[in-house]
């Protein structure tokens, strides 16, 4: 079937418009306890969200609709989508629900659902919850004696914070070490300081005041400059900043450069293979991650696995190709021998491991390849425009053109009408007319 609710993460969109309305939320809530109520146990799914206004509103209608079937439901609070993830197994729960739009504004919002065992639904699921829901069936409804009931877990974030300090090597501290952590005003802000603390390090908070509308408002992972200015003001050792629900994650060194996703996994392959740890005999990334990280882990002999943009395409393909790190160019780092999905808190740690391993400055440990040229435009058109045979043989000639010194990727947006245009290679000026003129006959086709 086609789907209209769920996308690559999930279901997102407008608050208070369709399909982020209390209505959708309470369809979405007993069509999906119907499919996991199992067994004759009593059932419990935990709720978290992250800052924005509309977790007010959507909350209570996901809350009511599991009332309704019969499933206990314990609310976390402002909690980081991984915290969500780890909980549900935690407390033995038939799924979880976090409430966020990850790095969006906060007129956005979304509902992503795991399974028990803390992943994200596969596609099949999500299109049976889908199914159901726009059935709106009421047959299964749980009778008035076996309602379910709603509490709140008083001590939600003090279970995580513990269980991301020891994700953190045993008998190491960050004593000494003053760190930026920008926690984009969104589900984060107060757990990400209070583990940097615990840790020992010297903690310069910033964007930990949310009123619920200021959620990655200029700040956080997704506009990293605040935080790579703090670095610079406060003589800082290195920065960190999280996205809304603090599952992406971007650095900067003491110099103020940004550290993005790519070289982050680079230096966590490396440090994991070194100490035997890395599964899989490689990474998996998706297809927007540099050339140069291929090749530094080439140099390493150690695979690099590229699926589709979307973290679940990473988690997918890390499970079939036995590997225990992969991630986004983005910030998305998933690391499975502590979390199912991506954890910025965690990546961060094992960045900061290797720093205070190491005894050296962030800039000489976190930059081990130099980037590629990489140049990305989008341009609005359908994707049906890419069967042209005018686009088509701009692409082909693009790619004679580079002669095996790079990479082109076009590819159509999951989310808006737009054709995404992406090259790179070792020469940049090259890179840039290539784009150029694939996006131009693009242009042309569609108008």
């Amino acid at each position: 079937m086609t789907r209209k609710l769920f996308g690559t993460d999930g279901i997102r969109g407008r608050a208070n418009e369709e399909p982020m309305t209390a209505e959708t939320a309470l369809k979405v809530a007993m069509a999906a306890a119907s499919l996991f109520r199992r067994g004759d146990h009593r059932h419990r799914v935990v709720i978290g969200k992250d800052t924005r206004l509309s977790g007010y509103l959507l909350e209570p209608a996901l809350t009511a609709g599991f009332i309704a079937k019969g499933m206990d439901v314990i609310l976390l609070g402002p909690l980081p989508t991984p915290a969500v993830a780890m909980l549900t197994r935690s407390l033995r729960a038939d799924m979880g629900v976090m409430i966020s739009a990850s790095h969006n504004p906060y007129e956005d919002n979304g509902i992503k659902l795991f399974g028990p065992d803390g992943n994200k639904l596969s596609d099949e699921l999500e299109a049976k919850i889908e199914a159901r829901a726009a059935q709106n069936a009421t047959d299964d409804h749980a009778p008035s004696a076996e309602l379910g009931r709603a509490s709140r877990l008083d001590d939600a974030a003090g279970r995580y914070v513990e269980y991301v300090k020891a994700t953190f090597p045993a008998g190491l501290r960050l004593d000494g070490l003053k760190i930026v952590v920008d926690c984009a005003n969104g589900a984060a802000y107060k757990v990400a300081p209070t583990v940097l603390w615990e840790l020992g390090a010297e903690v310069i908070p910033i964007a930990v005041q949310p009123d619920g509308k200021n959620i990655n408002a200029r700040c956080g992972a997704t506009h990293p400059d605040l935080m790579q200015e703090a670095v610079l003001l406060h003589q800082a050792d290195a920065g960190i900043a999280l996205d809304g629900d603090a599952d992406r994650l971007i650095m900067a060194d003491e110099k103020g450069r940004r550290i993005d996703g790519d070289q982050l996994m680079a230096l966590i392959a490396q440090s994991w293979a070194q100490a035997g740890r890395l599964t899989g005999n490689g990474i998996v990334a998706t297809v927007m991650s540099n050339l140069g990280l291929e090749r530094f882990l080439g140099a390493q002999k150690l695979a690099l696995h590229r699926t589709p943009v979307g973290d679940r395409y990473v988690v997918e393909d890390m499970r079939a190709k036995g590997c225990n790190v992969g991630g986004e160019q983005s910030g998305h780092i998933v690391l499975s021998d502590y979390s199912p999905t991506g954890d910025g808190l965690i990546a961060a740690l094992q960045i900061l491991a290797c720093i205070r391993q190491q005894n050296r400055k962030a800039s000489e440990v976190c930059n081990l390849f130099k980037p590629l040229p990489q140049v990305l435009t989008n341009v609005k058109a359908s994707a049906d425009v890419l069967q042209k045979p005018a686009i088509k043989s701009a692409i082909a000639a693009a790619e004679k053109k580079l002669n095996g010194n790079g990479r082109l990727l076009i590819r159509k947006s999951g989310t808006e009408p737009l054709i995404r245009v992406m090259a790179e290679g070792d020469d940049e000026k090259l890179v840039k007319a290539l784009v150029e003129e694939i996006a131009g006959a693009i242009r042309k086709e569609a108008a």
